[in-house]
């Protein structure tokens, strides 16, 4: 994609099977599959919808970027922006800005320079940024281009953090230092603005407008060194970006003593115990391994830091840090002493006995996940869909309170949107069915997965067989199905875990097993919102007794439930 004909502001290389700037391609389409032909003769690329009634057009959006959006029936919903964050489009702020994506999609800060101001305050008060930022103050710089007498001299200020300007860029290879570098800028003439130096680029020199400067959240594309404007920003506030703390992979490897006590391990990578050496907080590191080589590594670890770093709730597990460098993709986060949930439910996943977990635990933990998943839903800016909610996705802290973790599948949806086409992510056995048809999903997907969250909590149980266990008990009913079966019965005690040995509210556990079958109901307007689910559990609505839910007998039926989820 070309700015005036002349400058790339986006571009994407065909890998064999998708685009590598496009990594949803990756896993396959919902709606079509792709091909990209280039020979002697000619370059084409063609996709094939795989059902023809489906609508799709796409279009160069006002914004800048290319949509790809797909009519619901209803209203049109966008499927796919390029380039995927707004700061990438070309001169989107203007010069001598720097722009900030925030978790929306489609509204991004764009702040002046340090020692500019706005040029067209009319202009921005409509949204419109593309004039950018004026110098507040003249250069020391006379008509010839020289140096004015017995005016203060100009000076740099660093900005870290930043991805490097597109335009007007200068190698200088005679610069062998810093010093030099910066010398090279003000002694060549006034349309020298800024200037790099460090890493495989050396010097570089940037001459007039400074256009696309961006603060890049998760790591700078090419500055291998520091980058100084002539003047823009302090460089005091280094080590941190929006909050969040970067961190240098010595000190990582040094706060976890090179890796050496894992807490677990995950699709793309393994999470490690550390302590920061300045004030000995204790941090949980995911380390994603060959995350470059792997293009949904990559978008787990900026999905991550796009979502939970922007975010704050007591039930969502805090992000301190990360790391980025070269290849290494590393993210930190609170510890939480008690480990998983699912560590405590599934007493033979590991053949060890854990003390169970005591009822108004239990209750305590349904509440919390269900606020922090009615905060995603319903409280931030865009809706954000976790898509992936499963016991192993929520930590306990000191006190066993939950918080939620792991948004590298996490999917936003604006608030303009219903609904959002993606492909199928999550974990057999909590996936709701129309993440299965294929069809656009809703935040009720991870309504479905907590409700089956509900019920494990309550049996201690994992509501799908894993055949591959050595200690596992018997295989016995499907436990979705036979937790509605018992409820329609009135015999909601048989269906809890007999650890507790009877000890429990049975009132609450009632409740929460009507809640767990509304959840896991076929049809997503069947379902209750997260919030509604929240007022539920405490008290404050009444819970009718659920429908059993039509396709999950159909599957207990099938005699093997998990190979019928799975071929669905």
């Amino acid at each position: 994609m070309l700015w005036n004909s002349s400058a790339v502001y986006w571009s994407s290389t065909w890998t064999g099977g998708f685009f590598s700037a496009i990594p949803e391609m990756s896993a396959g389409s919902p709606l079509a599959n792709f091909t990209f032909v280039d020979n002697a003769r000619e370059v084409y690329f063609t996709y094939n919808i795989f059902d023809e009634s489906t609508v799709i057009r796409t279009t160069l959006h006002v914004s800048g970027r290319n949509q790809v959006r797909v009519w619901t029936g209803q209203d049109w919903m966008t499927v796919n922006n390029q380039p995927a964050h707004q700061c990438d489009v070309y001169a989107v702020c203007g010069p001598f800005t720097v722009c900030t994506d925030s978790a929306s999609d489609a509204d991004p800060s764009c702040d002046c320079m340090r020692g500019f101001s706005v040029r067209s305050p009319a202009e921005w008060a409509v949204e419109d940024r593309t004039g950018g930022c004026v110098r507040n103050t003249p250069l020391n710089c006379a008509a010839d281009g020289r140096n004015r007498t017995g005016v203060p001299a100009d000076k740099f200020y660093s900005m870290p953090g930043v991805r490097l300007p597109q335009n007007g860029r200068q190698a200088m290879p005679n610069a062998s230092s810093a010093i030099e570098c910066a010398q090279a800028c003000l002694s060549s003439n006034c349309s020298c603005t800024a200037y790099s130096y460090g890493g495989e680029d050396g010097c570089s020199l940037w001459h007039g407008e400074l256009v696309n400067v961006a603060a890049d959240v998760i790591c700078s594309r090419r500055n291998n060194g520091k980058w100084w404007s002539r003047p823009i920003a302090d460089s005091d506030k280094g080590g941190s970006v929006v909050g969040i703390a970067t961190f240098k992979y010595a000190d990582l490897q040094d706060a976890t003593k090179k890796f050496s006590e894992k807490l677990g391990a995950g699709g793309f990578g393994c999470v490690f115990k550390g302590r920061l050496a300045g004030d000995s907080t204790d941090i949980a590191v995911k380390r994603l391994d060959g995350a470059l080589g792997n293009a949904q590594g990559e978008k787990q670890f900026r999905a991550e830091v796009n979502s939970v770093g922007f975010i704050q709730h007591i039930n969502l597990v805090k992000l301190i840090g990360f790391c980025c460098e070269g290849d290494r993709r590393l993210l930190v986060y609170e510890h939480m002493p008690n480990g998983s949930l699912d560590s405590h439910l599934f007493q033979f996943q590991s053949c060890r006995r854990r003390a169970p977990l005591d009822w108004s635990t239990r209750y305590q933990i349904a509440v919390g996940v269900a606020r922090g998943l009615g905060y995603l839903h319903h409280g931030c800016r865009d809706c954000i869909i976790h898509c992936d909610i499963k016991p192993q996705n929520i930590l306990l802290d000191a006190s066993f309170a939950p918080k939620i973790a792991d948004f590298g599948m996490a999917k936003f949806l604006g608030r303009e949107f219903s609904r959002v086409v993606t492909t199928m992510r999550g974990t057999v056995g909590y996936l709701a069915p129309e993440w299965i048809s294929g069809t656009p999903v809703t935040p009720k997907v991870d309504v479905y997965s907590y409700g089956m969250v509900l019920l494990e909590l309550v049996s201690g149980k994992r509501n799908y067989v894993e055949h591959s266990s050595s200690c596992a008990e018997g295989q016995g009913d499907y436990l979705p199905v036979q937790a509605a079966h018992k409820l329609l019965h009135g015999d909601v005690l048989s269906v809890v875990d007999a650890d507790l040995h009877g000890e429990l509210n049975v009132e609450e556990a009632e409740r929460v097993c009507r809640v767990a079958c509304w959840c896991i109901q076929d049809l997503e307007s069947d379902r209750p919102t997260m919030i509604e689910v929240v007022q539920f559990l405490e008290g404050i609505c009444q819970v009718e007794i659920p429908p059993m839910p039509r396709l999950l007998t159909a599957i207990a039926g099938s005699g093997s439930h998990q190979t019928r989820v799975s071929s669905l």
